[in-house]
């Protein structure tokens, strides 16, 4: 589907965005949008997509560490370690 729109620049660099494109990618305030200039002289904008640290934790599985050291020692226990005393 094809869309054309005009904003004004205005005197502080700012441009408001056509409410019908802030609807179709549903952009709130403070959402980022990242302008592309191509070689042919367009300018490209799009959504930047940000997501959480915590999204899709649940997918995460568990982190096994090589050479014997365990989150739960805090990493004390290496085969390279010598033993406290």
């Amino acid at each position: 589907m094809s869309f054309k729109s005009r904003s004004t620049l205005t005197s502080k660099g700012q441009i408001t965005l056509p409410v019908e494109l802030r609807r179709r990618w549903d952009l709130k305030p403070g959402d980022c949008i990242d302008f592309c200039l191509e070689d042919d002289g367009r300018v490209v904008l799009r959504k930047w997509l940000r997501r959480s640290i915590l999204e899709g934790r649940d997918e995460l599985t568990p982190l096994r560490l090589a050479g014997g050291v365990a989150p739960e020692n805090g990493g004390n226990s290496g085969p390279n370690r010598k033993p406290r005393s």
